[in-house]
Order: C-alpha cells, then structure tokens, then sequence
C-alpha cells in the first residue's frame, strides 16, 4: 500500500475536486463519452497521487558522507562563489527533480542549523542558470561538527508553488532525516567546501538521504 505524505491532503482534495467537475462537466456536454472523461481524470488524479508517495529505504548514516537531498538527476557540479552563507569559493552540486520522482527532501548531513532564509523570486524553469539566484528558494546553513559550513537551497520552478521546509533555526539533524517538500518538484542546489571529493558526475540519477554525493573530513 503506498503511504502518501502529510503535504498531500489540501493538494488531492482540491485534485479530487477538479476531476469531479471535469467528469460532469463532460457529461453534460458530451454524455456519451463519460468513460473517456473518467479515464482522463483518474489519469490526471494518479499522478498528482505519485507526488505525494513516500518511499520506503534504508537511509544512510554515515558521518564522512553528504548524501542527496533529494532524488532526481545531477544537472550541476561547479566552482562557485557563494555570499549568503559560506561567504566564499565552494563547489555547487545541483539535483533536478522530475515530475517522476519522490518530491520530499532530506538533510544531506547531520548537524546545527544556523541559518535559514526565504526568498521570494520568479519561476524559471528548474534548468535555467539563473534559477538558483532569481527563483523562489529556501535557504538552509549548516554548521558540522568540524565547523565546516554547507548550504542547500530548494528552489521551485515553472510548476512548483510552494516550498516546505520543516527545519528552525539553533535545531540538531542527522543525515537521512526529513527536511522538507517542494509541491510538484523543480530542484535542490548544495553547495559544500572545495576540497570535499564529488562522488558523482552530471547525468547521475541520486537517492535521497542514499546516494553519497560528496565525501568530507570528520
């Protein structure tokens, strides 16, 4: 039986509206063709279900790993300057989710939440290069236990419209726990220290809170 997320409710019940209205809708108009119509919405509400699916894994633990923060494929992996948090060079590793793909987002490391920030922007598609500084995004700083410092950032997209993040400030995770949910996906952008070895490269599919994407100093 597929357990569905606690995010799903409000968004399947006005799903399940829609398809109704669209089933008698049809009816009226075109009563001969209400088994096509029902189809078409049972197709319609099956896939906004697969959304909201929770998956079931085995997470990892493993202190010297940064796993992916979600699942999805890695469209990113660059030298960049980060000023909103790391205040410096840093490697970015950017996670696209499609609409395939389980939507919830995990803590890529275990650690002290020190900073989180909201950011209202646009709704570029999740692809466009300007998408992880001009989009909608959640902010998200982590301090590990060795003092080095990584960011994530959920980023929404064309289709995404909201972004949950359930971690508050001065807050203790561990890797693998549940971080938050983007509604109808987009990506997930980690930037990290430098000098951490990439455990992937462009084009990989990920698991998230599985996949180990970079390694990094106890």
């Amino acid at each position: 039986m597929i357990k569905l997320h606690r995010e799903s409710r409000g968004t399947l019940l006005v799903a399940a509206l829609m398809c109704i209205c669209f089933c008698i809708g049809f009816y009226l108009i075109w009563p001969s063709a209400l088994v096509f119509a029902a189809v078409l919405a049972s197709g319609f509400f099956l896939f906004v279900l697969s959304f909201f699916r929770v998956p079931k894994r085995t997470y990892s633990q493993k202190n010297n790993q940064i796993t992916s923060p979600c699942d999805g494929k890695v469209v990113v992996i660059e030298e960049v300057t980060d000023s909103e948090f790391i205040n410096g060079r840093c490697r970015q590793i950017s996670v696209f989710m499609s609409p395939l793909n389980v939507h919830i987002n995990w803590h890529p490391v275990g650690g002290n939440i020190v900073y989180k920030k909201y950011h209202p922007g646009k709704y570029l598609v999740a692809w466009h290069p300007k998408s992880s500084t001009e989009n909608e995004r959640m902010s998200l700083g982590y301090e590990m236990n060795n003092e080095s410092r990584i960011l994530v950032r959920q980023i929404a997209g064309a289709m995404a419209r909201r972004i949950v993040n359930y971690a508050e400030i001065g807050e203790e995770v561990i890797s693998g726990s549940e971080m938050g949910f983007i509604k109808f996906g987009s990506r997930v952008d980690i930037f990290i220290p430098i000098e951490y070895p990439i455990q992937v490269a462009i084009g990989d599919a990920v698991t998230g809170g599985v996949t180990a994407i970079a390694l990094r100093a106890i």
